[in-house]
């Protein structure tokens, strides 16, 4: 049996890539994210060349933050009663539109402060839009039976592209100049449309339980509500919520503040050493995602939570008590692929038991807890990394550790599929 297993583990990986809804889902979705990752950069050095100065551009970025985090919830709710195609070709023509007014306002000289303020905004806003869409669109172009490897492959193109956007946006402007990368991001982003525009989406049978929805039409409040109620209500779904949230907590802060902390006040090693554990946590969640959509199957979502959860609490022990720059190095790539292998499962356990008619809602009420706990463990972090690095990662490591303990408490939760 584990030889049949491992001998279709390729095939199962790849079996989406046949299908070519997937194919330009998969395509729009990398460009988007690739635009992402230009955006940031772009956004960047635009700022500190028009003004020099850091504040101005912790701004600049605020401006494109905060709308994309207020308006996830409404970009969810949209998006459940809305085309998720529709929404996704909308943001990203808009994105390129935008992105396509302040490259030309740069290149002539017109470009301000207050319009990458105002286009930053419009920017983040659209974005809530696309995010959710992104996510609840695949059962519509997969079959049920795909959804694990899908997720798998979206995940690769996903983690590639935020690893190559900046990469690529750098050297752009490097070798042009700021606004040209603006003008490369609108191109990505009408391709990115161009892509989903193209996509034949499948009908989706409804599945019970879901919120009712007959009656007279409810607000965008109610409805959203209703969202985060259905999420609530479901222990399961509260669990695994619960559990992304405190990753992202113990992503943010430990990933960040303390992943520069330890390369220049412990392992010595300053950017180079930096750069190291930041690949090493992209490359082992680019493998943890390939190896969980290799292996397919439905195994036991509650216990991957759990052990996704313990896991990254004894690496992150590890992380505040070695000063071994190859074990360090070596107890990341194992988080990264703990982190990348759990992701593809959870995600899919989540778009095969969810309603259609609120299926965004759920992944909008997920996004917006990621989005709030992210600047929260950035401060968390950035205090305890004053004291040493034991008590930033060993504080992270209590947080982890009682979720596990927390979701083993469930059964319903260590029974999921």
């Amino acid at each position: 049996m584990a030889t049949t297993t491992l001998a279709g583990a390729g095939p199962r990986l790849w079996a989406p890539a046949r299908h070519r809804p997937f194919q330009l889902l998969w395509l729009g979705q990398s460009l988007s994210l690739l635009g992402d990752g230009f955006s940031v950069v772009a956004f960047s050095w635009i700022t500190l060349g028009l003004t020099g100065s850091t504040l101005t551009l912790g701004y600049v970025l605020a401006f494109q933050a905060v709308p994309r985090a207020l308006l996830t919830l409404v970009g969810g709710t949209l998006s459940d009663s809305w085309s998720t195609r529709t929404l996704m070709v909308a943001s990203s023509w808009t994105r390129a539109g935008l992105m396509a007014g302040v490259g030309l306002a740069g290149l002539t000289g017109h470009l301000t402060v207050w319009m990458l303020c105002a286009a930053a905004a419009a920017f983040g806003a659209v974005d809530a839009f696309f995010q959710p869409a992104r996510v609840s669109i695949l059962p519509s172009v997969v079959d049920e039976q795909l959804l694990t490897p899908a997720n798998a492959l979206l995940g690769a193109g996903s983690r590639t592209a935020a690893v190559v956007g900046p990469a690529v946006g750098g050297v752009v402007i490097a070798l042009t100049r700021a606004p040209v990368a603006f003008l490369v991001d609108a191109v990505c982003f009408a391709l990115c449309g161009w892509c989903v525009a193209s996509i034949r989406t499948r009908p989706r049978a409804a599945k019970s339980a879901a919120p009712a929805a007959e009656g007279a039409p409810k607000s965008l409040g109610a409805r959203i509500r209703e969202g985060v109620t259905y999420t609530w209500r479901d222990p399961r779904l509260r669990t695994v919520v619960v559990l992304d949230t405190a990753v992202n907590f113990c992503y943010a802060g430990p990933f960040t503040v303390g992943f520069a902390t330890l390369a220049d006040q412990v392992l010595r090693g300053g950017s180079a050493t930096l750069g190291v554990l930041n690949g090493s946590l992209a490359g082992g969640a680019m493998l943890g995602t390939l190896a969980g959509g290799a292996l397919g199957g439905r195994p036991r979502v509650g216990l991957l939570v759990a052990g996704l959860a313990g896991w990254l609490g004894a690496g992150m022990a590890v992380l505040g008590l070695v000063h071994s720059t190859p074990a360090v190095v070596a107890t990341v790539l194992a988080m990264g692929f703990a982190i990348g292998f759990q992701g593809v499962f959870g995600l899919s356990w989540i778009q095969r038991n969810i309603p259609q008619n609120v299926l965004s809602r759920v992944v909008s009420v997920d996004m917006v807890l990621g989005y709030a706990a992210a600047p929260l463990s950035l401060i968390v972090c950035g205090a305890l990394a004053r004291v040493d690095t034991l008590a930033l990662f060993g504080m992270v490591a209590c947080v982890l550790a009682a979720t596990a303990v927390a979701v083993l408490g469930s059964r319903a939760v260590r029974e999921m599929r």
